[in-house]
């Protein structure tokens, strides 16, 4: 794993931090190196967060940080391949480390493939399964205490842990079953640690994105999906970074649980 960071945050006339609701915090996400991530990342940073950014893909990542520090945030790049459960769980500490606190994570990284379950690629199952499930689950419980203590003596008085999930999260359909069952699992997962630690000010977010225009909707499986839906109609990354953005600048005593995003034209 590589860690590189520079920038420095930035301050107002007073010696604080500038404006902005989530101005004195810090926020990881992970799968950063485009799309989704990307976005969300420059998002946060316009809302006051500084960030940690962590891909495989170190070139992009910099290239991100860039556009985090032009916007007067200070952005530490984590380089990782979250499959692996060290990795992801070292990330974690090495955000804290870089960015001195963890305010926000947003589990952002997936993969996606499709096939009958009878045709399909067990390889490419396990691959899901490890990125879509096996590393939620352990950033998650890596970052709990950093974020536990966050919401304990933060500025905001509380913390937040995004998970993005999906669509098929909620509805399985056939030649999709293994990826449905992924994000099945991380909406259960969110909801039980929501009861565990909301209590103690962590609030557990699940954003689901139906048909969203980015890497990994290249594909050829993904027009299949679509359903005839003209790509121009999906949904933008900044659209889900939106929806992020939304859930967590709420108010200390709201919390946003659940967000489904689909496109206008998207009827399934």
């Amino acid at each position: 794993m590589t860690d590189t960071n520079t920038g420095n945050g930035r301050y107002d006339g007073n010696g604080g931090p500038a404006g902005g609701p989530l101005a004195g915090c810090a926020a990881l996400v992970t799968g950063a190196s485009s799309g989704i991530g990307a976005a969300t990342a420059v998002a946060l940073a316009r809302q006051g967060a500084d960030l940690a950014v962590v891909a495989r893909r170190t070139e992009r990542l910099e290239g991100l940080a860039a556009t985090v520090r032009a916007e007067g945030r200070s952005c530490a790049v984590l380089t990782a391949d979250l499959r692996n459960a060290e990795q992801a769980r070292q990330c974690v500490e090495d955000a804290v480390e870089r960015c001195g606190r963890l305010d926000v994570l947003v589990n952002n990284a997936g993969y996606a493939t499709t096939g009958a379950v009878e045709e399909s690629d067990p390889d490419g199952w396990r691959r899901m399964i490890d990125l879509n499930v096996e590393a939620v689950l352990q950033t998650s419980r890596q970052a709990l205490p950093h974020l536990l203590r966050a919401a304990s003596d933060g500025p905001r008085g509380v913390a937040d842990l995004v998970n993005v999930s999906s669509t098929a999260g909620r509805v399985p359909r056939g030649n999709n079953s293994v990826y449905s069952a992924t994000k099945h699992a991380v909406g259960a997962f969110s909801e039980a640690m929501r009861q565990e630690v909301t209590a103690r000010g962590v609030r557990v977010g699940l954003v689901e994105p139906g048909m969203t225009a980015t890497e990994l909707t290249t594909a050829d499986w993904a027009s299949a999906v679509a359903r005839g839906m003209p790509r121009e109609s999906w949904l933008r990354p900044e659209d889900i970074a939106r929806s992020i953005t939304f859930m967590v600048t709420q108010p200390p005593h709201a919390a946003v649980n659940e967000i489904l995003v689909r496109p206008t034209a998207q009827e399934h």
